[in-house]
C-alpha cells in the first residue's frame, strides 16, 4: 500500500501546481462533503444537501436543531483554518489542537478549546481520567515530534488519530477535531485531505476497537486511511489531467 501511495503522490507532485480554479473547486466541494460526513458520524441530522444550503447559502433548515447548523458552520471554519495552517507552514502544537477544537465546538462557549474536567465514556470504552489528560497530551506531542516522524505520513496520521481519540481530551467534539488533525497531518505533507464516510462508520469504529484490543496495533486504521488517501490522490490526478488537457486543446478542437 505504501508503495502505491508513494507512486501516486509522486505523480501528483509532477503534475502540480494545479490551476487556481481546480484548487478552489476541489476545496469547496470537498469541504461540504467532508463536513456532512464528519458531523453525521457524530449524530448530525443534516443531509448532504442541507449541509450545502447551510454553508453556501446561509439557509436555516426547518425542523433541524440549531446545534446541527452551528456544528456545520464550526466545522467549515475549522477546515479552512487547517488549510491556512498548511499554507503558512505552522507546526502542530497543543495550542493549535485547542484552536481547532474551539472552532469545531463553537456552540459551547465554556467547553471549546478546554481539556475536559469530568470522566467520559465512549460506547463501552472509558478514556483516561481528566487529571491525566494534560500529561497524556504532552506525551503525545513529544512522541509526535520524535519517533512518529520516522513513520510514513499515512501511518503517522493513523497513530496520532488513534492515540488522540483514545485520550479523548475534550468533553465533546473529539471525533471532528481528531479527523481535522488527521487531515492537517496529511495536507502539510502535500497529500489531499481524506473524507471518512458516514457509511463507513462501522468500519471506522472497528479500527479503534482493533487498536484497543490488540496491544495498540495500528494496521486497521492505517489501512483505512490509506484506502481513502489512494482514492483522493487518484481523484486529484484525474482532475489535474483533465484541466491540463483542456488548457492544451486547440481552438479548432
Amino acid at each position: 500500500m505504501f508503495r502505491e501511495l508513494d507512486d501516486l503522490y509522486g505523480k501528483l507532485q509532477r503534475i502540480r501546481p494545479l490551476s487556481p480554479e481546480s484548487v478552489e473547486r476541489l476545496s469547496e466541494d470537498f469541504m461540504i462533503d467532508y463536513t456532512y460526513n464528519s458531523n453525521a458520524i457524530e449524530g448530525s441530522t443534516l443531509t448532504l444537501e442541507e449541509t450545502a444550503l447551510v454553508l453556501k447559502e446561509g439557509v436555516t433548515v426547518g425542523g433541524k436543531p440549531l446545534k446541527h447548523h452551528l456544528e456545520a458552520i464550526g466545522h467549515r471554519d475549522a477546515y479552512y483554518y487547517v488549510e491556512d495552517l498548511v499554507k503558512n507552514k505552522i507546526p502542530v502544537s497543543e495550542k493549535i489542537i485547542k484552536d481547532i477544537h474551539a472552532l469545531v465546538l463553537m456552540d459551547r462557549q465554556t467547553d471549546k478549546g478546554v481539556y475536559r474536567s469530568v470522566p467520559v465514556r465512549v460506547g463501552a470504552f472509558y478514556p483516561c481520567q481528566p487529571f491525566e489528560v494534560p500529561a497524556r497530551m504532552e506525551r503525545l506531542m513529544l512522541d509526535y515530534g520524535g519517533e512518529m516522524q520516522k513513520l510514513h505520513v499515512v501511518e503517522r496520521a493513523a497513530v496520532f488519530h488513534l492515540r488522540f481519540e483514545t485520550i479523548h481530551p475534550f468533553i465533546d467534539g473529539n471525533g471532528r477535531a481528531g479527523r481535522l488533525l488527521l487531515n492537517l497531518e496529511l495536507m502539510k505533507e502535500g497529500y489531499p485531505p481524506v473524507n471518512i464516510k458516514f457509511s463507513d462508520r462501522t468500519k471506522y469504529y472497528g479500527c479503534f476497537n482493533h487498536y484497543r484490543e490488540n496491544d495498540g496495533d495500528v494496521s486497521k486504521m492505517t489501512g483505512l486511511i490509506g484506502e481513502y488517501a489512494i482514492y483522493e490522490l487518484k481523484r486529484y490526478i484525474e482532475i489535474a489531467e483533465q484541466s491540463e488537457n483542456l488548457k492544451n486543446r486547440r481552438p479548432e478542437d
